[in-house]
């Protein structure tokens, strides 16, 4: 015996192809407008019992996915437009020169402490009893490790009349 209303399953089943079709055309995004159809029927299961009883179910099921394909496209507007009105371009920086590259790499080349001490004494403006505090070493020791770290880069970079200076 059949039922008036059809079964969710039913207009599902006959209408979501054809409701995808329509709204692919309007997104031009398969994936978007699988995703509008798909929320418009779970908004029709939730409170199936009252929109079978609507004249044509499918009429609510279409108005629905056209109204989140609408807002979704309001949405996407509204994010296009605060993006216009952004700055053209992003401040441009330049990559790092051929000297500061070298010089990381020669970092790299040095003892653990001895560039730890570089590092902290001259980019973290520490001074060398700051240093053997936080290392848990005497002041001497650091001073070595920054002697010895500043001649490897001396010779690393052919300085070595310029090697002698301050500390």
């Amino acid at each position: 015996m059949r039922h008036d209303r059809p079964s969710f399953d039913e207009v599902y089943a006959a209408h979501y192809a054809d409701l995808t079709v329509q709204l692919y055309a309007y997104f031009g995004d398969r994936q978007d407008a699988q995703d509008v159809v798909q929320e418009a029927f779970y908004r029709a299961l939730v409170r199936w019992n009252q929109v079978a009883g609507y004249d044509d179910p499918v009429a609510w099921i279409r108005r629905v996915a056209w109204n989140l394909a609408v807002s979704r496209w309001r949405k996407a507007r509204t994010a296009l437009s605060f993006l216009r009105r952004q700055r053209i371009a992003e401040p441009h920086a330049d990559g790092p020169g051929p000297e500061r590259v070298a010089l990381i790499a020669a970092l790299g080349d040095l003892p653990h402490a001895h560039r730890r001490a570089l590092v902290l004494h001259y980019l973290a403006d520490m001074s060398v009893g700051e240093i053997a505090q936080r290392e848990g070493v005497a002041a001497g020791t650091v001073k070595s490790w920054l002697h010895r770290g500043r001649a490897a880069l001396a010779a690393e970079f052919d300085l070595t009349e310029s090697a002698g200076g301050a500390q």
